[in-house]
């Protein structure tokens, strides 16, 4: 399907495992310290595209003509709000309980990079979830600790199990990376 060596620039083990399901062969490079600061007035629902095209910039330096790479970002938007990785228990159960009873948007911004060309896109998944207990709160973040994850939840966990009760778009692009556009846009890349 592709004449490039594909490169998945994550070292998320979802990602890794999504993009395997696309049975193309890849390999991960992951460069460090990449800026993922964005400017304050940048609309939300442009960020996550933002912060793609910057990891993709650090990589322009290290990967040859034969060689695409596949940048994505992923953030959890509740009216407006941008809820990131929980630093802490405290920060993952106060996003519960924000998320708790309401909808939500999911958005992944993806580019696919090479030396001579870029495309980059994003795709919104709208989440809603029923009213949680404290209970379910405070035993999820207990026992699955999602301190590596937007919103503090992954859906793929109990959580999502007991409290997701509509999705409305791609169920992958929660996990992380929206894969069957990811193969479309590279089938035409």
């Amino acid at each position: 399907m592709m004449k490039y060596k594909v490169i998945l620039s994550s070292n998320s083990p979802r990602r890794k495992e999504l993009l395997a399901g696309l049975d193309i062969d890849f390999s991960v490079r992951v460069m460090p310290d990449i800026d993922e600061s964005y400017p304050d007035d940048l609309p939300v629902k442009e960020i996550p595209q933002y912060i793609s095209r910057k990891k993709a910039e650090a990589y322009l330096k290290a990967i040859a003509d034969d060689e695409l790479v596949i940048t994505a970002d992923t953030v959890v938007v509740l009216d407006h709000e941008v809820l990131g990785k929980p630093a802490n228990r405290d920060e993952a159960v106060a996003m519960l309980r924000k998320l708790s009873g309401k909808k939500h948007q999911v958005i992944t911004g993806v580019c696919l990079t090479t030396l001579k060309k870029q495309h980059c896109f994003e795709v919104i998944t709208n989440v809603t979830f029923k009213a949680l207990t404290e209970a379910e709160i405070s035993y999820y973040v207990d026992k699955y600790q999602p301190f590596d994850k937007a919103g503090a939840y992954g859906i793929q966990e109990w959580i999502g199990y007991i409290g997701v009760t509509s999705l409305e778009g791609s169920y992958f692009n929660v996990m992380g990376l929206p894969v069957q556009r990811i193969y479309a846009e590279m089938q035409r890349f």
